[in-house]
């Protein structure tokens, strides 16, 4: 099979046209057919030649993903089975926002499977299959935008996958979505959700780009996480925190830690208290998240009353918190749920 044209970034490109003795100029012009004017077909680059449009349709596949499955929850939320060129199933999130019809946020994967196995995660119940290309990764935000007609505002690396573990292709399709030839949102916009990978945050702060950081913390007592973040276990919370002062010291960027509450697992008085001291002296914003009922789970969401003393006091104690609203859950909401309905691939 072909190698898909949209695995490569620019610099891809142009090592391409290289190799097939064109101008420089000409991996730009194929790249604003692929990312600015988004075309599926190689005979629609009309400023090409006709020779080279025929040279680069027999070297090179280009292909759009497939739509396996849809479902739109009663409030707006929008979300996709996608088929990869191989079969293989991604999924992601177009959410709305409630009031305004300028917000649209989308949720992308950056993996096929996950190999972290959170224990709360539909999809750390299926495994890893393969990391997702630059194409398959920005494809995503575009099927989305594409689908509900208006421009995507944000985006969050918040799907299937840990992003950090297929940097390179997730930060280059990061640039795509950034660039003014590309999907042209703000880089603030653009936020990456990791586990906890330090060598990933570690890169991460060297970026030029002013994207956002956000950290699945789930519980600030080690022996917790440990248990339900297990692939994470090997790193200590004190090292997470050493990397985060490190990456806030030089970008001066606020970190967001997400914080999924589940009964009676994560939610109890020590759990806060370890939390608000996790959090002291950190440029930081915790993001209370509802738990999603996953079919064949044990877990259960935290009483509303008990919600609503975490934020009341992690206000007390000055640190910035929001609870997001649990969108979707009226259409297979968690993670990897409406995928795995189909079955594995």
């Amino acid at each position: 099979m072909n190698t898909d044209i949209k695995t490569y970034d620019m610099r891809g490109l142009q090592q391409a046209m290289k190799e097939l003795g064109q101008p420089a100029f000409r991996a730009k012009q194929i790249y604003e057919w692929l990312w600015y004017k988004h075309v599926d077909s190689f005979d629609k680059m009309t400023n090409l030649s006709l020779a080279l449009r025929e040279e680069l349709a027999s070297r090179f596949s280009l292909f759009t993903p497939k739509l396996i499955d849809k479902q739109e929850s009663s409030d707006g939320t929008r979300k996709y089975v996608l088929e990869l060129s191989d079969g293989a199933l991604v999924e992601t999130v177009g959410i709305p926002a409630d009031a305004s019809r300028e917000r649209l946020t989308v949720c992308f994967s950056t993996q096929v499977g996950c190999p972290m196995e959170c224990v709360f995660c539909a999809t750390g119940h299926e495994g890893f299959t393969r990391n997702l290309t630059i194409g398959e990764i920005v494809d995503q935000v575009y099927f989305v935008e594409e689908d509900f007609g208006r421009r995507i505002s944000n985006v969050v690396g918040m799907g299937q996958g840990e992003p950090f573990l297929n940097y390179d292709n997730v930060l280059a399709a990061l640039r795509i979505m950034n660039d003014k030839k590309g999907l042209n949102i703000g880089a603030r916009r653009i936020a990456v959700s990791t586990c906890g990978m330090l060598d990933g945050i570690k890169q991460f702060s060297n970026e030029p780009e002013q994207f956002t950081l956000a950290v699945s913390l789930h519980s600030a007592i080690q022996p917790i996480r440990n248990e339900i973040m297990p692939h994470v276990a090997r790193q200590s919370l004190k090292s997470l925190r050493s990397s985060l002062e490190r990456y806030i010291e030089k970008t001066n960027r606020r970190v967001t830690f997400e914080y999924l509450l589940i009964q009676d697992v994560n939610d109890t008085q020590e759990d806060l208290d370890a939390l608000i001291k996790y959090c002291r002296g950190l440029l930081c914003h915790v993001n209370l998240l509802p738990m999603n009922d996953i079919e064949g789970s044990y877990f259960a969401a935290t009483p509303q009353k008990t919600v609503k003393h975490w934020l009341d006091s992690l206000e007390k104690h000055h640190i910035e918190a929001t609870l997001r609203s649990s969108r979707g859950s009226d259409i297979a909401g968690a993670c990897g749920q409406l995928k795995n309905k189909q079955g594995s691939h």
